[in-house]
Formats: C-alpha cells, sequence, structure tokens
C-alpha cells in the first residue's frame, strides 16, 4: 500500500482492529522493526488534510489532552470513512429474448417503455411510475428483459447556496460598509481576525451572511457556529432568505444517517457551508475559507468534559491554521475579545443603529425595597400593570427567569431539611408539572416525598424560591386570558421544538413568553415590546469572577428581545441592588463603560485578560483519595516569579455525579506559558489510578 500522511487506516492493535490516520513528523529511530505490523486496509475516504492535522496536534498541546482524544473529534463518526453502499437497480438487457418469444402484457410493456438504454433505475420507483406492482417488474427481469445494475450515485444532500441570490437589502452607511469590509477579508484568502459587534437588533446575521457569499463566491467552504442549536430556527430561515437553500446542520440531535452523510459530504466538499454547534469546529473541511462564531461571549462555546476546550479561541487556531477568515460577532462581546480588538490583534466592526429605524428599548430597574410583591409572589406591582397595559394593548410580553422547573430547593418547615441530590452537592429542583425532584447536574431524578425524609412529618415540605413554572403559575392567576408558552431547555427538547415555538409567537398565537436564558439569545419577535427580568440579580451572587460580565451580557441580550420593529420596546429589571454597576450600565445603555471599569478592576491583580489561569480539578469516588491526591499536587506546585497557585480547596460543587472534586488554580502573568509549568508539575505527583485530575486551561467557570 501506499499511504500518504492523512490517509484513513484499519490497523491491528492486540487482538482488535482500530481505525487510525496516517501521521506526518520524524519517525522514532528507537523503534525495533519487529514491533511493527502491517496495515490490514486503507479507506476509501478523503485523506486529512495537513491543517486538520496540525489543529487535531495544537489543541491536543493546548489543552494538555492526549492526540488520540482529540483525533476522536475530527473522527466522530466512524461509519461516514466507509464509502456508502451502492444500491442495485435494473436496466434494459442488451440481449432481450426475441420478439414473440415471451408474452408482454400491458403491464410490461410500461415498464419497458419508462426505461431509455443505459438508463438504471431503482425497482420500486420503477413499478411506481409504472403504476404496476413490483412483482411485473421482477418478472421481467425473469423472462430476461432485466438485468441489475448499480445505481448512480446520489447527488450530494446539500444543495449549493448561491451567493447571488437576492436577499434582503443592506442599509446604507453601517450595515453596507461592514458588509464590504468582511467581504474584502474573505476574499484576501488569508489569516486575520474581525470583531463584528452592534447594538442588538443591528442586521450582524446579514452582515456576516455576505461574508459567507464572497467565500462561496470564491470556492471554499463557509462554518458558523451558535452557542445553541434552538437558535437555529430563525437563523435557518434567514439563511434561505439570502441563499435560497438551507445549509448543512451539524448537532446532536441528527440521526446517525444524517451525520454519516453530513461529515462524508463535508470530507468531499459537498458542503459548502455548515452551521453547528462547537464540535463542528472539528470536521475534516478541505478548505476552510471562513469560520464565523456568533454570539463569541457565550460560555456554551466551552466544553467541560473530555477535552477541555473554548470553541471561539480554538476557532481562530483553525481559521490560522487554514488560512481562513474569522469573524467573532455578538452584541456584548467578552472582555477577552475586546482586549484583543483594543490591542490590535483583532479588527473591529460596529452597527450603531437597529435595522429598519426600530429604537433601542427603555430600561428601567424596579427597585423591589420600594416595590415589593405580595406575599409568596414574585412579580412586582409596577411589573404587573406593565405586562397588563401591554397585554391591553394587544402587544407581546416576555418575562425572563433563568431559572428552570418550579423552585430551586425544597425544604421541611418542621425540621429545615433540605433535599439534596445523593451523588452531588446540588439542591433537588422542583418540577411540579413533571412530579419529580431533579438535579441538573447529573440528572438523578426522584418523585416528591410525602413526607420530611429527615423528621417524617407528613406535608411539611415546600417550596423556596421561583423557577419559570412558578412564574408561570403566577402569571396564570394574573392573566387567565392570556395564552402562554414557557420557553426552557426541558420544554423546547430540540431544534424542532425551538422551531415551533418561535413560529406560534411570530404567528401571534402567544401573547405571554415565560422563559429563561435560551430566549435571550438571536430571536426576533416583531410583536414583543415588554421584557420584564423577574430576579436581575441573580447571575450576581457566587463570587465567580466573570459574573458582572455575565450577568451584563445575559441581561441586555435578552432586553434586546423587545421592540425591535416599529413599536417601542421597554424593559423592567426587578432588583435589591439598582445602584449595582451592572444595573446602572444596563438602565443608561453604556455597556462600553462597564466593560473599561470591569478590566480596570482586573488589570492590578493580572486576572484575565490579563493574566493567564488554569485549573486542576481532583476528583474521586473516595473523599480521602481526593484529599491526599489534591494535597499532594499542592505541596508540588510550583513556586517562581510571576506564578501562584490557590488552593487546593473543596470545589463548589464538591460532589458531582458521585465523585468527589477538589481544585488548584494556576495563576500567572499574560506572557508566561502554563502548559510547560503545567506539563512539569503533574510530572512530580503519582495520581492514584482511582484519581482523575481533569486540566483546565483558560477556565471560564469555577464550579
Amino acid at each position: 500500500m501506499s499511504l500518504a500522511p492523512g490517509t484513513f487506516v484499519v490497523v491491528p492493535l492486540n487482538r482488535r482492529e482500530m481505525i487510525g490516520v496516517v501521521w506526518d513528523g520524524p519517525p522514532d529511530p528507537d523503534l525495533p522493526a519487529a514491533r511493527l505490523k502491517d496495515v490490514i486496509e486503507a479507506l476509501e475516504v478523503p485523506p486529512m488534510t495537513a491543517s486538520l492535522r496540525r489543529f487535531v496536534e495544537w489543541v491536543a498541546g493546548y489543552t494538555l489532552s492526549p492526540p488520540g482524544a482529540v483525533l476522536r473529534m475530527a473522527m466522530s463518526v466512524p461509519a461516514a470513512l466507509d464509502p456508502p453502499a451502492r444500491q442495485v437497480g435494473w436496466t434494459l438487457a442488451p440481449r432481450p429474448p426475441a420478439e414473440g418469444a415471451v408474452r408482454l402484457t400491458a403491464e410490461r410493456r410500461r415498464v419497458l417503455a419508462l426505461l431509455a438504454p443505459g438508463e438504471v433505475r431503482a425497482g420500486a420507483a420503477l413499478a411506481e411510475a409504472a403504476a404496476v406492482s413490483p412483482g411485473v417488474v421482477r418478472g421481467l427481469a425473469d423472462a430476461g428483459f432485466l438485468v441489475p445494475a448499480l445505481l448512480p450515485e446520489a447527488a450530494s444532500p446539500f444543495a449549493r447556496p448561491d451567493p447571488e441570490h437576492p436577499g434582503q437589502p443592506l442599509a446604507e452607511g453601517g450595515q453596507a460598509e461592514a458588509a464590504r469590509a468582511l467581504r474584502e477579508a474573505v476574499a484576501r484568502r488569508r489569516f486575520g481576525v474581525t470583531l463584528l459587534t452592534g447594538v442588538t437588533g443591528s442586521g450582524k446575521t446579514e452582515v456576516y451572511l455576505d461574508a459567507v457569499a464572497e467565500c462561496l463566491r470564491q470556492g471554499r467552504q463557509a462554518l458558523v457556529l451558535l452557542p445553541e442549536i434552538a437558535l437555529s430556527a430563525q437563523w435557518l430561515e434567514r439563511f434561505r432568505r439570502r441563499f435560497g437553500v438551507a445549509p448543512a446542520l451539524w448537532h446532536s440531535e441528527l440521526t446517525a444517517k444524517t451525520r454519516r452523510e453530513t461529515w462524508r459530504a463535508v470530507a468531499e466538499g459537498k458542503a459548502p457551508v455548515l452551521v453547528g454547534a462547537r464540535s463542528a469546529l472539528f470536521l475534516p473541511f478541505p478548505d476552510l475559507g471562513l469560520i464565523v462564531v456568533d454570539e463569541e461571549h457565550e460560555t456554551a462555546f466551552k466544553q467541560e468534559e473530555g477535552v477541555v476546550y473554548h470553541a471561539r479561541d480554538m476557532a481562530v487556531v483553525r481559521a490560522r491554521l487554514a488560512e481562513a477568515a474569522c469573524v467573532l460577532v455578538s452584541a456584548t462581546p467578552s472582555l477577552e475579545t475586546l482586549t484583543n480588538a483594543e490591542q490590535g490583534r483583532y479588527a473591529r466592526l460596529h452597527l450603531d443603529h437597529r435595522h429598519g429605524g426600530a429604537s433601542m428599548p427603555a430600561v428601567e430597574a424596579v427597585d423591589l425595597r420600594k416595590h415589593p410583591p405580595e406575599r409568596g409572589r414574585f412579580l412586582s406591582p409596577p411589573l404587573i400593570a406593565a405586562v397588563t397595559e401591554t397585554l391591553a394593548r394587544g402587544e407581546q410580553a416576555m418575562l425572563f427567569l433563568n431559572r428552570r422547573g418550579y423552585a430551586p430547593l425544597t425544604l421541611c418547615r418542621t425540621c429545615g431539611h433540605r433535599l439534596r441530590c445523593p451523588n452531588c452537592s446540588a439542591w433537588l429542583v422542583e418540577h411540579r408539572a413533571q412530579r419529580r425532584l431533579q438535579c441538573h447536574h447529573c440528572g438523578h431524578a426522584e418523585p416528591p416525598p410525602l413526607a420530611c425524609p429527615e423528621c417524617g412529618t407528613a406535608g411539611s415540605l415546600v417550596p423556596i424560591g421561583p423557577g419559570v413554572e412558578r412564574v408561570l403559575e403566577e402569571a396564570s392567576a394574573l392573566w387567565p386570558e392570556a395564552r402562554r408558552l414557557v420557553m426552557a431547555s426541558d420544554t423546547l427538547p430540540g431544534p424542532a421544538a425551538a422551531a415551533a415555538a418561535a413560529q406560534a409567537i411570530r404567528d401571534r398565537e402567544v401573547d405571554l413568553i415565560i422563559g429563561t436564558q435560551i430566549v435571550a439569545k438571536g430571536w426576533h419577535f416583531p410583536h414583543l415590546t415588554l421584557v420584564g427580568v423577574v430576579d436581575a440579580d441573580l447571575g450576581l451572587a457566587g463570587g465567580d469572577l466573570r459574573a458582572a460580565e455575565r450577568t451584563v451580557q445575559l441581561l441586555h441580550q435578552v432586553a434586546g428581545r423587545a421592540g425591535r420593529e416599529e413599536r417601542p420596546g421597554r424593559v423592567l429589571l426587578q432588583t435589591f441592588s439598582p445602584e449595582h454597576p451592572v444595573m446602572r450600565a444596563l438602565v443608561s445603555g453604556d455597556l462600553d463603560a462597564f466593560m473599561r471599569a470591569e478590566a480596570a478592576a482586573r488589570r492590578p491583580g493580572g486576572w484575565p485578560p490579563f493574566g493567564r489561569l488554569a485549573a486542576l480539578i481532583v476528583s474521586a469516588e473516595d473523599e480521602r483519595e481526593a484529599d491526599r491526591a489534591a494535597r499532594d499536587l499542592g505541596l508540588a506546585a510550583p513556586r517562581g516569579e510571576g506564578v501562584q497557585v490557590l488552593g487546593p480547596a473543596p470545589a463548589p460543587l464538591a460532589l458531582l455525579r458521585g465523585r468527589h472534586r477538589r481544585r488548584l488554580l494556576l495563576r500567572t502573568r499574560r506572557d508566561v506559558a502554563v502548559q510547560p509549568i503545567l506539563r512539569e508539575w503533574l510530572s512530580r505527583v503519582d495520581v492514584p489510578g482511582g484519581v482523575r485530575v481533569q486540566v483546565d486551561v483558560d477556565p471560564v467557570g469555577f464550579l
């Protein structure tokens, strides 16, 4: 066999046969020839490109992951490595029986009349077209009139988008200028990163779709990453309007057959545009010309299990290795991305105005100390009045609370016992509609007990705090005539449900939307004019480094759903701290000033993006083993100028899925490479077999 680098092969490994990739690089001079085994088979699939091989190596090195674990993500559909099976049909026999030798009925003649010389058609399709039974087709074959033949290869399931298809015209000035700059960046066929910002509703999607069109004109492939696949419903409609066809999709909801076809189409260059979740970054594009990361600030782009990576940052690397343009898009960009733009690493384009002349919504803080809800309720009188007025005008309103279920905590009013997950250090969340208590970390679920499991008192368990189901209950009592819809990840389990919900809202079949963070991103509801945030303080608790930044981003995004067309929008933020910098920034609309203040607060301490962080998460089923391993790592911690190790300490989620967890945090100056420090640190400690040490370079969460 002649095997080039990138060829997919089957090889023997112990007593198994495994799929691998021929890699390039220097051979191992110390490997004895006697240990080498023959490759069993080379697979008929386009080879993995050099840029993707370098990307696998880069991600493995950066995240301190085994290269094989990263490679597995790039060949995540093993069935796609086998060529698709060719189907067999029927064609006219080259030497049919002599005329009169076999009686030809009218049905048989109709079948023969449908086939041109050399044409191959499937038996079922042939029978259907001739309006006969399949037995008539088989009878012609038995009589020698038809012979089996391979059907032609099926056309690509993905139609080529038309870059010249007339789409929504871009507004002169901001939109048109930004689109021109992005087209030029793609046409240069060189690596570069552009940050595209703009107020919510300013038409950023239409602008970067113009860059996708230029990528198609260049004959290259484009990848668009979305943080939530539920967002794809309205996004796909915009794509169809712009290009006349749908793009290829990549997400966890696809069937095995569709994943196989999509992976193969991407590898063969037959999927010109693909939109997907973060894992789409590892698909085998032969000529990637553009990567767009929409809502680049979203933490959903961070993979927390297995190979721990941030898809936004890895998208920049993938684009550099492929000599492609990269566009990061957000109305509320992360401080890391803003800093890169300010320091000249990224170009920046900004859209100042909403598309079509719509104005930004007016944002007001409702001080819950002055306007408290009724006892046992969660909506304040000013918010109730605003929703009532909005519904009376025939407009739509939204109540936002970033908390699923009915109540986040259930406790016994007799003894104070709190119902918690047996596998995690987390409270069980009541989902009253499904009559279950559930852990949102490990998935454990159980029916609500009739009596307190601690003291045995019957009927003493009470829900504490609101979730969206409890807000729905309150809204049902306040506005019984309003047609209500809950939008949360457990009520919209996939893209199809999200698309149906969005269509119902657009068709004005819904008056009041009650949702979690799934409603905050990307949706365009033309008749929605009021957004009420039930608990604007929710994300500020917990001491997370990025708590204020994330809260501003989330609430600004959800506020941006209001007043996106001709009717003005209004946003009410229920808060106990209207004087908090986050609330002041949202009311004033001056997010730039808030981000400057956030940067000024982080810079002196060297916190990201002005310093580097890497976390070690130690976990074990045995708590003592976790403590010992964490202690040993703490004793072996690196020392030196610009290097500091915090911990070990119990993780905020000290028990997760039955494993006890301890954390250590490495903090360094920005100019210090953390990977060599981490490798040397880990090499000094013997970790027992039952203990797992997960490395998280550039953590975005600290649970």
